[in-house]
């Protein structure tokens, strides 16, 4: 069985507030010491990695240390630029009487659900290609959980999205040549947007119709690519943190039963912020007795994953002296190579 920190991704997940950038941090740090280049990656548009680290992190590979690397990615300017990207290459394209229109459905588009996780997903598809040979390990750390399943579980959606972009423009007898190859039976019972794209989808048409379609099949693959990646549990791992209270453990238990559904490898359960035994007075009593009770439920629930414990502490971990201490916490919650 594939080890934690052997694999090429990890993807940190959770509720907002359990602490997914400290694990996600700190994992990274674990993971230098065993000498590996890791690069940290913020999906989540409430950055917090630069708290974190205690220095400041950008839309540009920022270095930490001499191992390690950090990037925030602005998931409001993907979509902008993303939107910007598609609208000149349609352009491109199409004739000038349809610009108008063009503009129009992609201003249309930017505010449609699921605009910022397409617009991300590509952005990681991306990331995930450039950094296969410059590192050993990638770590993401995500946004809150009902975000994250949506860019894990529906990459589908990217395909699904540029087809639409297509059937935007059925005016133009072109853009109905290039939806009739890029679904069967011109896309009216597509059952599955992201089956195989035909190697030679392009054969027969214009040279302006041939351009767009190899544009959208490239898309296309590399979003099936990534797909692969994300569901080869040698190649990756989703790792979701809770806090032994109420809403987490119900969060977190339907996000690994869509996950699982969705045949994502799920590499472990991290229970945050425990109450140490030694924690004193009848306030923190009380609060510890309910905790049991929760610890019992997390057991129960999650019991077919690694699960790692690790205990509140009296002071957030802040700065890379802080959060290799942490890293310290991670060694003997069972985060190792040789696990």
């Amino acid at each position: 069985m594939t080890q934690l920190l052997d694999r090429k991704v990890l993807l940190v997940g959770g509720k907002g507030g359990v602490g997914k950038t400290t694990v996600s941090s700190a994992l990274a740090l674990l993971a230098t010491r065993n000498g590996k280049k890791v690069l940290v990656v913020s999906t989540d548009p409430a950055h917090s990695l630069a708290d974190a680290f205690g220095q400041p992190i950008g839309d540009e590979i920022t270095a930490i240390s001499e191992r390690l690397d950090a990037l925030e990615i602005d998931p409001d300017r993907e979509v902008r630029e993303h939107i910007a990207r598609v609208t000149q290459q349609m352009k491109r394209f199409t004739k000038p009487e349809l610009f108008p229109e063009v503009e129009r459905q992609m201003r249309l588009s930017q505010q449609s659900p699921g605009a910022q996780e397409a617009a991300l997903l590509e952005r990681i598809c991306q990331i995930i290609e450039q950094a296969e040979h410059d590192y050993d390990l990638l770590i993401f750390d995500t946004a809150p959980t009902g975000h994250t399943l949506r860019l894990l579980t529906l990459p589908e959606a990217m395909a699904a999205w540029t087809q639409g972009m297509l059937r935007s423009q059925q005016r133009s007898e072109e853009f109905e040549g290039v939806l009739k190859h890029l679904a069967p039976k011109a896309g009216k019972d597509v059952a599955n947007p992201m089956s195989n794209p035909e190697q030679h989808a392009s054969d027969g048409m214009t040279d302006r119709t041939k351009a767009i379609t190899e544009q959208l099949l490239n898309r296309q693959r590399l979003f099936q690519r990534t797909r692969r990646l994300l569901k080869h549990p040698d190649y990756t791992g989703i790792l979701f943190v809770l806090t032994p209270e109420r809403l987490p453990i119900q969060e977190t238990d339907r996000a690994l039963a869509a996950l699982s559904q969705e045949q994502l490898p799920i590499a472990g359960v991290v229970i945050n912020r425990i109450l140490p035994d030694d924690a004193d007075g009848a306030f923190l009593a009380k609060r510890r007795q309910q905790q049991v009770s929760y610890l019992q439920e997390i057991d129960q629930r999650f019991k077919r994953w690694p699960m790692y414990s690790l205990p509140l502490l009296a002071e957030d971990p802040q700065g890379l002296s802080g959060l290799e201490s942490f890293a310290d916490q991670l060694l003997s919650a069972g985060f190792s190579n040789t696990e």
